[in-house]
């Protein structure tokens, strides 16, 4: 990164609720109980920045510098994160009646899954700002993120989950060292605990849009999609949505693209945000025409990451997909699991079952003929399958007989 001016081009933060202008140089969580975007000087970044140069940089989230906060490169926080690779699947897009079916894998991050991007960013602007101690609440692979990212850089990590989370997301925190408890309730409830702890303990809030920058590490899942497809967009993007950041990340990525002109044509894709019935407030909200979503009761599904009863950027991932002319659709909880294991099957790819909800809704979008065959679709694959030892282990094996009857075989 030696390569790279060391100074951002931010300008300041704003309130995504109202416009409020908030200064970038110190520490800020929510305004009005809402997020903040992080805002840039894009005639800057358009002078500093070639598509060129981004080419020959080192393949990571970190080659897009000028469109990331971070000022000062030794208290950046990586691990290696990024590019992760566009895997076309023909034979899953024939099970699905697409000829132009990709997925991008983010399973292949170096915490095993997407959070690794938005955490990174998180955890170096917060080591930047002179934050010593950090704390989460998760339902799944964020905490595991924030632990091993506080590590690289020697911060003091706190990480709150559900008494049911996976059992490999349970052991990841504390194996990065972070002081790691179960609570009993829901994510919304470990998230009380951070919350009524911060004023004892003095620990930084880095919770889904709690603060600015876990967008921002986001964001790259759109900067290096459409770097990918030679700055061009796909027609269609299925996201999982817990808390939604990487969807609002990635419009706000198209977004500035657009403004510094690096995008080959003006068109957007279509966000489709993806949930499971049984937590669902995103797309309950949007089928009832609504910008922000009521607490989703009940919340329970075997994709970890998208129980997630009340988000905090509800309105901002509504926004995002309604101007894109995109759906929030859901889909029946027991098909997150048959859909994962089929494409992994299929493809080779370690499907989690969040991408799960993804693969179900296309179904249903294609049977609606809401996407056209011809039409390119890219799919988030999340997560890994294999930090979801609980449901991937729901078929028995069958134990070879000593001697070998071959005819178990077919032969």
């Amino acid at each position: 990164m030696s390569d790279i001016s060391s100074a951002s081009n931010v300008t300041h933060l704003e309130a995504a609720i109202d416009g409020t202008r908030l200064a970038h140089n110190e520490l800020q969580t929510l305004h009005e109980g809402r997020p903040l975007w992080v805002r840039y000087d894009l005639d800057a970044v358009k002078a500093k920045m070639s598509k060129d140069v981004v080419a020959g940089r080192e393949p990571t989230m970190w080659r897009y510098q000028e469109l990331l906060p971070v000022d000062d490169h030794s208290k950046i926080a990586s691990l290696g994160e990024g590019m992760t690779p566009m895997l076309r699947c023909d034979r899953l897009g024939a099970e699905l009646g697409l000829r132009n079916l990709w997925v991008k894998d983010e399973s292949q991050l170096p915490t095993g899954s997407f959070k690794s991007r938005g955490l990174s960013m998180a955890v170096s602007r917060a080591n930047e700002l002179g934050v010593k101690s950090v704390a989460i609440p998760t339902a799944g692979n964020a905490g595991g993120a924030m632990a091993a990212y506080a590590a690289r850089v020697g911060l003091d990590a706190y990480v709150f989950m559900p008494a049911d989370t996976p059992i490999v997301n349970q052991y990841e925190a504390s194996y990065y060292g972070a002081n790691a408890f179960l609570v009993n309730g829901l994510i919304t409830d470990c998230g009380a605990v951070v919350r009524e702890g911060t004023p004892h303990m003095g620990w930084f809030d880095v919770s889904t849009l709690k603060e600015p920058y876990r967008i921002e590490g986001k964001k790259t899942m759109g900067l290096e999609l459409a770097e990918q497809f030679d700055w061009s967009l796909p027609d269609v993007i299925l996201y999982p949505t817990g808390g939604g950041t990487g969807l609002i990340g990635m419009w706000k990525a198209f977004a500035e693209l657009g403004e510094i002109g690096w995008l080959a044509d003006e068109g957007r894709p279509r966000m489709i945000s993806c949930q499971s019935e049984g937590c669902a407030p995103i797309s309950t909200a949007w089928r009832n025409g609504e910008r922000f979503a009521d607490p989703f009761p009940n919340a329970a599904t075997a994709a970890s990451g998208l129980r997630v009863p009340a988000a905090v950027g509800d309105f901002m991932i509504l926004d995002a997909v309604n101007e894109s002319g995109g759906q929030a659709r859901d889909c029946p909880e027991d098909s997150l699991l048959a859909w994962s294991r089929r494409a992994s099957a299929l493809e080779g790819i370690a499907f989690a079952p969040e991408t799960g909800a993804c693969l179900s809704v296309l179904e249903q979008l294609v049977a609606e003929k809401a996407i056209d065959p011809d039409e390119r679709v890219v799919i988030f694959n999340t997560g890994a399958a294999q930090k979801y030892v609980e449901v991937m282990g729901t078929q028995q094996l069958s134990t070879l007989p000593d001697p070998v009857d071959w005819s178990v075989f077919g032969a």
